[in-house]
């Protein structure tokens, strides 16, 4: 079982996927990642708010509830990730920083010294 036979159930299918093995799928569902995948769109955000608001119920219940609330629409949407500068990448790498210290860092450096640390940190080869 995997997320996607979650979403596809909720937005498509229809099917009930908790008929099957209950205590495993039961463990595979994660209501956090289902809420935050659906609450990209404008369609089903308020159902997505109802099960975040009501939290403590079963798995199974917010299942059933987004799967039969949900209208039948294929849904696609990319995953946000949050983007780094490739300047980032190289302050990491010249003083060994997380991403977090190199963030803080990134903005008291101006070009030149970046361009510096890149220059130092150039292993040379084709690229």
């Amino acid at each position: 079982m995997k997320l996607g036979d979650f979403l596809n159930s909720i937005n498509y299918t229809k099917d009930d996927v908790f008929q099957e093995d209950t205590e495993y799928v039961t463990k595979k569902y994660t209501p956090f990642i289902i809420n935050r995948f659906l609450s990209y769109f404008p369609d089903t955000i308020i159902h997505v708010n109802e099960m975040n608001r009501l939290s403590s119920l079963d798995k199974k219940m917010q299942y059933d509830y987004l799967r039969l609330a949900i209208r039948k629409r294929k849904r696609f949407s990319k995953w946000l990730k949050e983007e780094y500068p490739e300047d980032l990448e190289c302050i990491k790498q010249y003083f060994g920083y997380s991403n977090e210290k190199a963030k803080q860092v990134l903005d008291l450096l101006d070009a030149e010294m970046i361009a510096e640390m890149k220059e130092e940190l150039d292993e040379g080869g084709v690229r």
